[in-house]
């Protein structure tokens, strides 16, 4: 089953700073149906890192068979979790920057990979903010699910 999952780590609140999170699943079934998913997290006290990381995993969490996934998001705190370097290196063998800093949300990180591993994952990081028209539907869709303002399913978004 191919789906595409859109996420924003601030959703909700200051960009720049403690925010919620939402996501958004678009899919087909067997029967050419296109279906929506939308999770929140709401707010939460931590950081807007914590929450981009969040957004994906609950997508990803909620497939429960092997998908191909199409992932969209515009953090670029993401893009790590897509980084065979990254992985290696930060996560799995748990490099520090200095001896007296730890790596941080190393138990996102790690819940992440178990979450991606039985999945067909491609990342899309949507930069900026600059009417990229899959950043705009990224936030907006996001902002949605994030406000609880369901919308129902849209057929054009249908991935045939």
């Amino acid at each position: 089953m191919q789906v595409t999952i859109y996420t924003d780590g601030a959703a909700r609140g200051n960009p720049n700073g403690p925010g919620g999170y939402g996501t958004v699943l678009i899919y087909t079934d067997g029967k050419g149906v296109c279906h929506r998913r939308e999770y929140s997290g709401g707010f939460k006290k931590t950081t807007n890192n914590r929450m981009e990381l969040l957004a994906a995993i609950v997508g990803l969490e909620a497939l429960i068979r092997p998908c191909q996934v199409d992932l969209y998001s515009d953090s670029q705190y993401l893009v790590k979790a897509f980084n065979e370097h990254w992985i290696e290196g930060w996560i799995r063998k748990g490099w520090k920057r200095n001896k007296k800093e730890p790596v941080k949300n190393v138990d996102l990180w790690k819940r992440l990979l178990a979450a991606k591993e039985p999945h067909d994952v491609t990342f899309h990081w949507v930069k900026g903010h600059a009417g990229h028209p899959e950043n705009e539907r990224c936030d907006t869709l996001a902002v949605q699910a994030a406000e609880g303002d369901h919308l129902p399913e849209d057929p054009g978004l249908s991935l045939g």
